[in-house]
């Protein structure tokens, strides 16, 4: 029998993603209006479209799955009673197929899990940079100057700990969700091909070094008001001044809440 997965290029355990991407691949390449129309392009488009839509369907894909592995094993209607055409056999070949549809519905649950709790980590991690920017900006707290050399030293530690989890954070989020555009020549040369990620790497760049300076532009802002009407009664709080160590506390604001976020999910 026909193996699907050979025809597209992937391995039996290839996610719907990669599916979809092979199949886009090999389409453009197979597709009749790039080969002169030729009838072999032709027939060649067709079988990839008929497995591309066989492997994109749970139920169809977990049923050839289990044709395939008939093929593979070898075996004929008289080498096992899983080939037999008695009521018991198909009722076991039913019960068989239902459970593999079941593994595949759950691994296709579990991604989209995955991808929920990679989305739900990414956005918090940038909404809380910036509202840690923005209050930051506003308070301007005295932590460096009311502590001695232990809080400090625990800051500091704090503030590296933070960094690399923000850049962590930052760094999975534009692998999964930004892309890099070809370059004028190579989109001039071949068409070209539609990315599944929904931004590109300048427009996330763009938003988020635009979204932080405004957060610090509106926290200096509403920061100056405040400390006139409330953050000058405690002065030994709250300070007036921009200083340097305030850069310490943003990355501690996000280590605090990407863990926060990460314990909820495991409880959850």
């Amino acid at each position: 029998m026909l193996n699907y997965y050979k025809i597209l290029g992937v391995k039996r355990n290839a996610s719907a993603s990669e599916v979809k991407s092979a199949y886009r691949k090999l389409a453009r390449l197979r597709h009749p209006d790039v080969n002169g129309g030729s009838e072999q392009a032709a027939r060649e488009f067709n079988l990839i479209a008929r497995a591309y839509r066989v492997l994109s369907d749970p139920q169809e894909r977990a049923y050839h799955d289990y044709q395939l592995t008939r093929s593979i094993s070898g075996f004929t209607r008289s080498d096992s009673v899983f080939n037999s055409d008695n009521p018991h056999a198909r009722r076991i070949r039913q019960v068989a197929v239902q459970a593999r549809m079941n593994r595949i519905v759950d691994g296709l649950i579990e991604a989209e899990r995955r991808e929920t709790f990679a989305m739900q980590q990414a956005v918090f991690t940038i909404v809380s940079l910036f509202l840690s920017t923005f209050f930051v900006a506003a308070l301007k707290p005295r932590g460096w100057e009311l502590g001695g050399l232990p809080m400090r030293a625990v800051l500091l530690t704090l503030f590296l700990l933070g960094l690399w989890q923000l850049y962590a954070r930052l760094r999975a989020g534009f692998e999964h969700y930004t892309y890099q555009p070809k370059l004028i020549h190579d989109s001039i040369m071949r068409e070209e091909e539609k990315s599944d990620k929904p931004f590109t790497r300048f427009a996330a760049s763009t938003f988020l070094v635009s979204g932080n300076m405004l957060s610090l532009a509106a926290g200096l802002l509403v920061g100056k008001q405040m400390y006139n009407l409330i953050l000058s009664a405690i002065p030994f709080l709250f300070a007036p001044q921009v200083r340097p160590e305030l850069i310490l506390y943003p990355p501690i604001a996000v280590l605090i809440v990407d863990t926060l976020h990460t314990i909820a999910a495991k409880i959850d």
